[in-house]
Order: C-alpha cells, then sequence, then structure tokens
C-alpha cells in the first residue's frame, strides 16, 4: 500500500520541470538573485566618490551602470516569472491528469462516502493551489533565500562583526517563523477541509433544485449552507488571526533591527573603520534583508495552503482500492458468451459488520439470461455489481468464463462485461464520443468506426434522431444531454454496449425510463442485445422479464427461490408467480 510519504513524492516528481528548462530556470533564478545584489556596491562607489569630489563623468557611469543594473534584474525576475508560471501549470496538469484517474480507480465504496463537490475540490481546488504557490516559490522563496544568504556573505566581506549581527537576528527571525508554522499549517488545512465541505454541501443542493423547491425545502437547505458557511468561517477566520499576527510581529522585528543595523554603522563610521558609502550600503542591504523577510510572510498563506494541498493530494494517492490487481493477471474468454457463476458468495461493505449478501448461489451457462426478482434494497445491485467486479465477495466466489474474478486484469473484465443502467451519463461532448466513451476508433475500427456507429443508432431505433442531427456524429450534446429525451438517452446507452465485445451484459432496470412506445422499439435491439451474450436483468416491472431463462428471487440479500422462470411461473406456490398474479402479469 502506497504511504501518504511516498504518495507526496509522487506530487514532487510530477511537479519536477525538465532538465532543459530547469538550467534555464537556474540561470534566470541566478540572475534575479546576483544582481539586486550588485547595485549597492554601485551606491557606496557613488557616494565615496561624490564626498572625494570625483568627477561628473565618472559618477554619470556609476549611475547609468546602477540604472542598467535595475532594469537587467526587473528583466530577469520578469523571465523568471513566466518561465515559472509555465512550468507551474505544465505541472500541476499532469497532476490533475493523475489525481482524476486515481480517483476515477477507486472502488464505489469510497465514492459512496464523499460527494462529487468535495471530489472536485480534492483533484481540481487543491492542485490550483499548489499552481499558485510553485510560481511564488520560485520568486518570493527561493530568490528572496538566495538573496537573504547573498546580503549576509557580502555584509561579512564589508565588516564581519556587524555581518555577525545581521546573522544572529536573522536566525533568531527565521527560527520564529518556524515555530509559527506548527500553527498556521494546521489552521489552513482546516480551512480547506472546510472549503471541501461547502462545496460538496452546494453541488448536492443545486443538483438536487427542483426537488428542494417543489416540497419547499428551501429554508432547511439555506440554514444547511449556513452552517458550512459558519465552519468555513470560524476555520479561516482564526488562520488570518495567525497570519496576521505573524506579520505584525515580523514588522516589529524589521524595525528593531533596522534601528540595530543603522546605530551599528554609525558607530563605526565615527571610529573610522567605514565610510559614509560602506553605511549607506550597510542601510540598503538592511533593507533588501527586510525584503525577502516580507515576501515570505506574504506568502505564507500561499505556502500554508500547499502545504495543506501536498498533505491532502498525499493522502488521496495514498487511498487504494480494495478491488487489487492480480500479480499475474488471466484473461477472460476473448469471444463469444461467458458462463457465470456465485458460489456462496457473501459481502458486506468495508467497516461495515452488516451483511448485505448471504451465501448467494448461482450459475448461468454461456447465452442464458437471469432475472433478478425482489423489493428495493434485497440485495439484487449488489449481485450485479459482483459480476462487473464492482466488489470482490467477502466469502465465496464469483466465476465468469470459469475464471475467479479476482484473478482477471481489470481491463479484461470492462472488455469483456458490460451494463446498461437507467441513470445515464451523457457528457457535452460529440455524439461520437458519448457512444465511444472518448475511445480513439484507430484502436478497435471493426467495433468504434463511424460506419459501426450509424449502424448501432439504426439498430437501436433512432435512425430518425440522428438523421434530424446537424452535424451528424460530430454534433455536440449539452451538458448533461440538455435536449436529449430519457428515453434517447436510454437508447444510446444501449448503443453503447452494442459497441462492446462483451461476453455478459447486466442490465439494470435498463428500461425503466422508457415509456411504452420506446420499449417497444427498443424490445428487438435487447434480444438481439442478448441473443450471443450472457444477460443478468434487473427490472421491476415484471413483464420485461418474460425473455429470461432463469429467475432469482432476492429477499434480505438471500436467494429465497431460484429456478427456471417457465417452472417458477407454472408452480402455483412460487413466490414468482405470486409476484407475477400481484403485478397482474401472465404467467
Amino acid at each position: 500500500m502506497t504511504s501518504p510519504t511516498d504518495a507526496r513524492r509522487t506530487v514532487l516528481s510530477t511537479l519536477r520541470p525538465g532538465p532543459r528548462a530547469t538550467v534555464v530556470l537556474i540561470v534566470l533564478v541566478a540572475a534575479t538573485t546576483v544582481l539586486p545584489l550588485l547595485a549597492p556596491l554601485l551606491t557606496r562607489s557613488f557616494v565615496d566618490g561624490a564626498i572625494a569630489g570625483d568627477s561628473l563623468q565618472t559618477l554619470t557611469l556609476i549611475a547609468l551602470g546602477y540604472l542598467g543594473l535595475a532594469v537587467s534584474g526587473q528583466v530577469a525576475r520578469l523571465l523568471t516569472a513566466w518561465l515559472a508560471s509555465q512550468l507551474a501549470w505544465d505541472g500541476t496538469n499532469r497532476l490533475r491528469e493523475l489525481l482524476a484517474a486515481h480517483a476515477l480507480g477507486l472502488d464505489m465504496a469510497y465514492h459512496g462516502q464523499r460527494t462529487p463537490g468535495e471530489m472536485i475540490e480534492r483533484v481540481d481546488g487543491d492542485v490550483d493551489a499548489l499552481a499558485q504557490f510553485v510560481v511564488a516559490f520560485l520568486l518570493d522563496v527561493v530568490v528572496s533565500i538566495l538573496l537573504l544568504l547573498g546580503v549576509i556573505v557580502v555584509v561579512f566581506t564589508v565588516d564581519a562583526r556587524i555581518g555577525g549581527v545581521l546573522l544572529a537576528y536573522c536566525l533568531l527571525l527565521g527560527f520564529g517563523m518556524m515555530r509559527a508554522q506548527r500553527l498556521a499549517v494546521p489552521a489552513a488545512t482546516r480551512t480547506r477541509e472546510r472549503h471541501a465541505a461547502l462545496f460538496g454541501n452546494l453541488e448536492e443542493r443545486l443538483a438536487g433544485a427542483e426537488d428542494i423547491r417543489a416540497n419547499g425545502a428551501g429554508a432547511h437547505v439555506v440554514n444547511r449552507f449556513h452552517q458550512s458557511s459558519a465552519r468555513l468561517y470560524r476555520a479561516d477566520l482564526r488562520a488570518e488571526k495567525i497570519s496576521g499576527g505573524l506579520y505584525a510581529g515580523t514588522t516589529l522585528a524589521f524595525a528593531v533591527g533596522t534601528a540595530l543595523m543603522l546605530g551599528m554603522a554609525a558607530w563605526t563610521q565615527q571610529a573610522g573603520t567605514l565610510t559614509v558609502g560602506t553605511a549607506v550600503l550597510l542601510f540598503q542591504y538592511m533593507q533588501m534583508v527586510r525584503t525577502p523577510f516580507e515576501r515570505l510572510i506574504d506568502q505564507l498563506k500561499n505556502y500554508q495552503r500547499a502545504l495543506a494541498a501536498v498533505a491532502r493530494v498525499g493522502g488521496l494517492l495514498a487511498e487504494q482500492r480494495t478491488l487489487a490487481e492480480p500479480d499475474q493477471p488471466r484473461e477472460l474468454p476473448p469471444a463469444g458468451p461467458l458462463s457465470v457463476e456465485m458460489q456462496n458468495v457473501g459481502f458486506a461493505y468495508p467497516d461495515d459488520d452488516e451483511q448485505v449478501l448471504t451465501e448467494v448461489n448461482l450459475y448461468l451457462e454461456p447465452g442464458e439470461t437471469l432475472g433478478l426478482v425482489g423489493r428495493t434494497g434485497s440485495g439484487k445491485t449488489t449481485i450485479a455489481r459482483m459480476v462487473l467486479r464492482l466488489y470482490d465477495p467477502t466469502t465465496g466466489t464469483v466465476r465468469v468464463g470459469g475464471v475467479d474474478l479476482r484473478d482477471v486484469g481489470l481491463a479484461s473484465v470492462h472488455r469483456r462485461v458490460g451494463i446498461v443502467t437507467q441513470d445515464v451519463q451523457l457528457f457535452a461532448a460529440s455524439v461520437r464520443d458519448n457512444l465511444t466513451l472518448f475511445r480513439d476508433a484507430d484502436e478497435d475500427p471493426d467495433h468504434l468506426g463511424d460506419d459501426r456507429l450509424r449502424a448501432v443508432l439504426t439498430d437501436v431505433g433512432l435512425a430518425d434522431w440522428f438523421a434530424a442531427l446537424p452535424d451528424g456524429l460530430d454534433t455536440v450534446l449539452a451538458q448533461q444531454g440538455s435536449g436529449v429525451s430519457a428515453g434517447e438517452a436510454q437508447l444510446l446507452a444501449f448503443a453503447r454496449a452494442f459497441l462492446t465485445d462483451a461476453g455478459v451484459v447486466v442490465l439494470d432496470e435498463a428500461s425503466s425510463r422508457l415509456d411504452p412506445a420506446t420499449e417497444l422499439r427498443i424490445d428487438a435491439a435487447i434480444d438481439q442485445l442478448l441473443a450471443e451474450r450472457t444477460g443478468v436483468l434487473i427490472a421491476h416491472r415484471l413483464s420485461s422479464l418474460a425473455r429470461v431463462d432463469k429467475i432469482a428471487v432476492v429477499d434480505d440479500g438471500r436467494i429465497v427461490e431460484y429456478g427456471r422462470r417457465d417452472d417458477l411461473a407454472a408452480d402455483p406456490h412460487s413466490r414468482f408467480g405470486q409476484l407475477l398474479d400481484a403485478a397482474g402479469v401472465s404467467r
């Protein structure tokens, strides 16, 4: 299992630029550091030269040199900022891709405990905090520290006594800042957590806005939002108080340090060991010491957020799916319908002792279809998810094609086991991408080519709909499929199933959103879909199970009745037969 420390190393390695960019960045950082250090030396020469009566031409050349250094320093800083920003966004975009892929690979149980808004904040919000800090880190942290070290070295060469006092002053101030960080970082972490909770709360409420308004739950929603906002306010207020206290304390420390430096410079000048120009030089360097510390304090908030973000990103990467990829993955049979077997299967969610499934035993020959019936929450969907290996059984074995799914590579499972659900996800993308789920047609031209896509749309009854599209397969669907009817969206989901080479297909309430006319159009397509595949159908409308070979009645996580549909329907005492009678469906 990946530790948080290893995950943080992964984060930092993702942000690290390439060797060529690193060399250019080092040169620019060096220029941004060295050029400001040279300017006070010219100031000393100008002041001492003016007192000594040097010529106007000499003083003018010194002044022009000072101006050149100032302009060059600003140009170097500008180029450093541009390159750092470019590298920061490149690195953080790579990190976003890594986090998104990792999050999508985590178990359903993990996502079930977190809102979509919280996951967006974890994948994008924390990374954005890192992107903002990377640029500031190079410009206001690295450059400032190097500049600070350079000032101390130069002052030591001017006067060792003053250099020693300056070094002690900087060490004392730096130690105080490091101690303060122990308070600041946890406060910033709590603020980020409160932000994530607020966004998650808001996203959920916005998604359910129609139901909330229809049922008059607005006051409750506003109250919950107020509570989340209050928690964020308190966390942010504490973080701001700590940051403000640090800033005020540092400002006072700078005032004391400047007074001390000026006093020592005046004393040594009166003793005749320093010139007036050198005293001015020391004052300028003291002001330069102030600038790095002020920049470090200014970036403290971003630094706190970045540390909190790295910890949270590292924590996300440290999360591991329990459905581990086998060390030597096996492949499911590459073609044809597959058998499905559940042997003494039991299941309980992680960190929950309540049994969801108990002693489930099923067997389907290749090409057979099974209908799962039972009340809501009886365990039907969990059984189907076992076939898809969205969960592993806590006891027993699930086999597909005669192979234990725990020994099969996940890519093989995704390729050979398909699903159509009642909750169809359509993307703000072209019809082609919505059908292929963004896979490249070159990967599988026989299944994903344009001709195949058009044929499948015709097979599922969407020929007229497709003919009306302005740009054919390139027509972009609106966000969340806006403008596409529920029936059309369901038919598109069936079209996706036709495009796979699945040997097993799970239909989870797949026709529940279809009106009778649309359902008639798709009946033939379902028969065609199941003709050369093993099928597992979940349906509340028992009339939709007329085509299945076997029936399993599920109650409280157990199979309480299992057999061939015709036999159960003909048995006057069977549970399935009683359900048919209650629903008014002919046996």
